[in-house]
């Protein structure tokens, strides 16, 4: 734990940098190939809960009475693939879908003769599908809004192309979280559509972080020659790097504990609505906060022209410092830093020169 603490402030510091921003092509790629199975999941379609779409639930009251011995018996009473699971106060939860043919009252009194237990103790509930296409038409209204509003506010505090970067990264995680869930078969519920937005929170939260350290690190940037806009931007995310991880892990911890062990060994189904969503949605959102937020702000200042004119200017006053060190190497090295990634410009030419200069025999006797 001491040598991470020590990485953390050695990160800080600038004493060692990984460089994220230089290596987006690499990052894009990933998330394109992860974004890409994830549509495919969707594009399989989403297990949508009786609340969304419609149907019938029957609450069975019996000590004693399984999981397995409900599901038994309520396939031989719907032909529809009903969906069983054990509630929290031990009571058996059937689900029955509205392509059932049988009516809620046939259901019912069928399903108390097959388990043996009085008609009295099944209760029946049905949702028409008209109340859950509201709940998803609120939903997506909420969805927008949201993004709207967080949109405005980016540009607000810090600049238009930040605001960019934020919602591409809202995007992607959603898309990947929506995505998983598709492809496992998890069911939709309202629990779902709390996971999502409770991500979406999370993500923004982690990108604001690293934007206003990247704020900090580039105000007055245009007025020196010694960094790009890329590299203290990359500078800024390697000074967050430790706390984006730290604060990941922590909320993983609890999220993982109500996936594997609530939902996974316990069997408390009804876990894993908001917690898969919550474990898929903050990995997401930590890795796009790094890997695909801050290189595509940087993608866009670049494309600025004093952003241009900056580097320019760096890779000059670069030139010109290592031609003092060693005229014969110094067009070299001002090639190969044109040659790099944004957020490497300059290493070749810093690094070459410290060699030399190591290298360099002592005259000292």
């Amino acid at each position: 734990m001491s040598r991470f603490s020590n990485l953390g402030h050695r990160l800080y510091q600038g004493e060692v940098s990984f460089d994220f921003v230089g290596r987006r092509k690499l990052w894009y790629s990933i998330s394109g190939v992860i974004v890409l199975v994830a549509a495919i999941g969707l594009a399989m379609g989403l297990h949508l809960g009786i609340e969304f779409k419609g149907g019938s639930v029957y609450t069975v009251t019996k000590p004693g009475l399984t999981v397995s011995q409900a599901q038994e018996k309520a396939d031989q009473v719907v032909s529809s693939h009903p969906l069983v699971q054990s509630t929290d106060n031990n009571k058996i939860r059937i689900q029955v879908s509205t392509d059932e043919a049988k009516s809620s009252d046939e259901v019912r009194s069928q399903l108390a003769e097959k388990i043996g237990v009085p008609l009295d103790t099944v209760e029946a509930q049905v949702i028409g599908p008209s109340w859950g296409k509201q709940i998803s038409d609120k939903a997506i209204t909420g969805l927008i809004i949201f993004m709207v509003l967080v949109t405005v506010y980016l540009a607000i505090a810090f600049e238009w192309r930040m605001a960019v970067a934020a919602l591409v990264a809202l995007i992607h995680d959603l898309l990947i979280t929506i995505g998983v869930y598709a492809l496992v078969g998890f069911e939709v519920t309202p629990g779902t559509v709390i996971g999502f937005l409770t991500i979406l929170g999370y993500s923004l939260y982690d990108t604001v972080v690293v934007f206003d350290t990247v704020k900090e690190n580039t105000k007055g940037i245009t007025k020196q020659n010694k960094l790009t806009y890329s590299e203290a931007a990359n500078a800024g995310l390697n000074q967050t790097l430790v706390r984006s991880l730290n604060t990941t892990v922590v909320a993983l911890l609890p999220v993982a504990a109500l996936l594997f062990i609530g939902g996974g060994l316990l069997g408390a189904g009804t876990l894993n609505d908001i917690s898969l969503a919550l474990f898929i949605g903050l990995a997401a959102g930590a890795y796009s906060s790094i890997c695909v937020a801050t290189p595509l702000l940087a993608q866009l200042k670049e494309e600025q022209p004093e952003m241009k004119a900056l580097r320019k200017r760096v890779l000059q006053h670069r030139a010109a410092a290592a031609k003092a060190e060693a005229p014969g190497e110094a067009v070299a090295d001002a090639v190969a830093d044109e040659d790099q990634p944004a957020g490497m410009v300059g290493q070749r030419g810093r690094s070459a020169g410290t060699t030399r200069a190591k290298g360099r025999p002592s005259t000292k006797r």
